[in-house]
């Protein structure tokens, strides 16, 4: 190399933008070095990898380079577009190289391409370039076949990836973590922790990224003891103070039903970012917090985060779900207004089930009409279920003709209206129903609980026989119904429940839905006092819901169940209520004397016995009865009005 080359080398190792590069390129071409190969790497390589590069810049170098590049030029470019905005060039840049004379595809070449193919899930590509890499002889590379890994995790070929992950002959912690993090993304929790298992028999050490990936299975399958002790070992490993670490921890512990935790590993941090302060707004929506959910948005704002899209959708999730019909409107006006965040599909539902809950019918369908998305199921479904809770047989008839213009075949839909027909006593419209699921052959989605017993989580689905210890298990149910049925639990009608569920449970009205014998196991091994938190992947049925509270009550346990749209939580003796504004009956309660150990004020929400509810329900109806001469309702009738709009509002 010439004392000018290498002149011009320096210079290029020492630059840190364009406008010197473009500089330095022109001494280049000045002095006739443009073809030199070394010279031309270096300018490719700034251009393509450096944060302050410019990859259009580089192809035009790239493109008009004479004689045929070596494959670190090949690299840099095809390195470059793989973490662009723009992967795909990656894939064509690799499809020139494999046409060049001089340089071939290296490990470097593949383990670009595979994140490439990652990123835009081309799967056919992935089965192409696995064939190349075997053939190259370098599947035994690890950084090659953990990048196979990811790239089959990514586009969902979860058996390919853990075939190519069996095989590697030497596995590193990057490759044990993507492994992970495959069985994670695919909602195989319990293979995630077994993988863990396995990493933890072979000596491997955990990182924070283990930790996150494990996290997030934690959170999927409310596995609280299981997060609480990679809470351990990320203090251990002192990876704890992590941004990335404790968005995690905050996601588990909200998702687990251990908001306090939640809020403890949030006021520990030092730095927090717009994903914190989403976990903390979203985890007091999901448990019907909204005045919780509200504070945290502003203190968020007031400490410089801008808010996104899912903060506003935390935000208004825990509106609907406290009936804060006021606050969700003006929140849903300042995310376009003060924020310029425009409203997708998920907030506009939000809104039409806020509007829906608080009996709004009205209102809710003139946001779906005013809607940029009026045409998605979602909303239409959303409202249809509002009609349910407030027995509207004529705009349920409209949400369902709409469904069914939409070409939106659910079988939870017609279940929905086959409900609302039946609680019209319209048996015309109720027949039609049965008749159409029975022509689409309309299927239910299975429904399946999670609970955790002490380091495992144990999954069951209707009628399971699965479990190796289901004969115990279906005795101890059997004992716990009666035991239930003893405190007050009165088993809904098999034919009346599959009349009239919705697509809060789709699965046969028996003693064998799937929270029943998770339930069941929870009490068969786990020690009184013991919390039982159960995870289910279906809204909670009427019956369940029942069934639930009376356990709690006749065993004396706190049980949280978490659906796919809410926490219930049920306290023993005591039951927990969310004052919905909405309802028109707020329990306005002042202990008294007389109250004390049946009421407990925490904030808006309120924890009394059953005995109180008919207290207050007394207060609250006597005016109406008054004016509208009813009879006089048992105190078993009472409790029962009262549970049944509580609990439509609450789910």
């Amino acid at each position: 190399m010439c004392e000018k080359a290498r002149v011009i080398v320096r210079m290029l190792q020492g630059c840190n933008s364009m406008n010197k590069l473009r500089k330095i390129h022109s001494h280049v071409i000045i002095n006739g070095l443009h073809h030199h190969p070394s010279i031309f790497n270096h300018l490719l390589r700034f251009c393509a990898v450096s944060v302050n590069g410019s990859l259009s810049y580089a192809q035009l170098l790239f493109d008009r380079f004479d004689s045929d590049p070596s494959t670190s030029a090949w690299n840099y470019l095809i390195r470059g577009f793989s973490i662009s905005s723009s992967p795909l060039y990656t894939i064509l840049y690799y499809n020139r190289m494999l046409l060049s004379s001089v340089s071939r595809p290296d490990i470097f070449t593949f383990s670009f391409a595979l994140k490439a193919c990652e990123r835009i899930r081309l799967i056919p590509k992935c089965l192409e370039l696995h064939g190349s890499v075997i053939r190259s002889g370098f599947l035994a590379d690890a950084i090659v076949s953990t990048n196979l890994v990811r790239c089959y995790s990514a586009n969902g070929s979860v058996e390919i990836a853990s075939k190519v992950f069996d095989e590697m002959p030497v596995r590193d912690l990057v490759s044990w973590n993507a492994m992970i993090s495959c069985f994670s993304h695919a909602g195989l929790h319990h293979q995630a922790f077994s993988m863990y298992s396995r990493m933890a028999n072979e000596g491997v050490c955990v990182d924070a990224y283990t930790i996150v990936a494990l996290l997030s299975s934690c959170a999927h399958v409310s596995a609280l003891n299981m997060g609480v002790m990679l809470h351990r070992i990320a203090c251990d490993i002192r990876c704890e103070s992590s941004v990335f670490v404790c968005n995690a921890l905050i996601d588990m512990y909200a998702k687990c039903g251990s908001l306090e935790n939640a809020v403890g590993v949030f006021k520990g941090m030092r730095k927090r970012d717009v994903l914190t302060w989403n976990s903390m707004i979203i985890g007091y929506g999901v448990h019907g917090h909204g005045v919780e959910a509200i504070s945290f948005f502003r203190k968020m704002v007031a400490s410089g985060v801008r808010p996104n899209a899912v903060t506003f959708l935390g935000l208004l999730l825990g509106c609907s779900h406290q009936g804060l019909v006021k606050e969700g409107v003006e929140h849903f006006e300042i995310m376009s207004s003060q924020f310029h965040l425009t409203p997708n599909v998920k907030h506009y539902g939000c809104m039409v089930d806020l509007f829906g809950r608080a009996g709004q019918l009205e209102k809710a369908l003139e946001m779906i009409h005013t809607s940029s998305c009026h045409e998605d199921p979602v909303l239409w479904r959303t409202l249809l279920g509002s009609c349910k809770i407030h027995r509207n047989l004529e705009l349920g008839e409209v949400a369902m003709k709409k469904l069914v213009q939409l070409e939106a075949f659910n079988a939870g839909d017609y279940v929905l209206m086959t409900s609302i027909y039946s609680a019209a006593n319209d048996a015309q419209g109720f027949a039609s129903m049965r008749k159409l699921i029975r022509s689409h052959d309309l299927r239910t989605i299975p429904g399946w609980s999670w609970i955790e017993i002490g380091d495992q989580v144990h999954k069951f689905v209707i009628d399971d026989k699965m479990h190796p210890e289901s004969a115990l298990i279906y005795s101890e149910l059997g004992e716990v119904i009666n035991r239930a049925i003893l405190a007050g639990y009165k088993p809904e009608d098999s034919n009346r429940t599959a009349h009239t569920l919705s697509d809060r449970c789709l699965e046969s009205a028996d003693t064998s839905h799937s929270e029943k014998l998770a339930i069941a196991y929870g009490l068969m091994r786990t020690t009184a006092g013991t919390t039982l938190r159960i995870t289910k992947n279906l809204r909670v049925c009427r019956d369940c819901h029942s069934f639930t509270k009376y356990v709690s009550k006749a065993f004396n346990r706190e049980i949280i169940v978490r659906d796919r749209v809410r926490f219930h939580q049920f306290a023993g003796e005591l039951i927990v209520i969310r004052v919905l504004y909405s309802l028109g009956v707020l329990l306005k309660l002042s202990p008294q004397d007389s109250l004390k150990g049946k009421v407990r004020e925490t904030g808006d929400e309120t924890i009394i016995d059953t005995e109180v509810v008919i207290m207050v329900w007394n207060k609250n109806i006597t005016e109406t009865r008054k004016s509208t001469k009813e009879k006089e309702e048992s105190k078993p009738q009472k409790l029962q009005r009262l549970e049944s709009i509580l609990w439509d509002c609450n789910t």
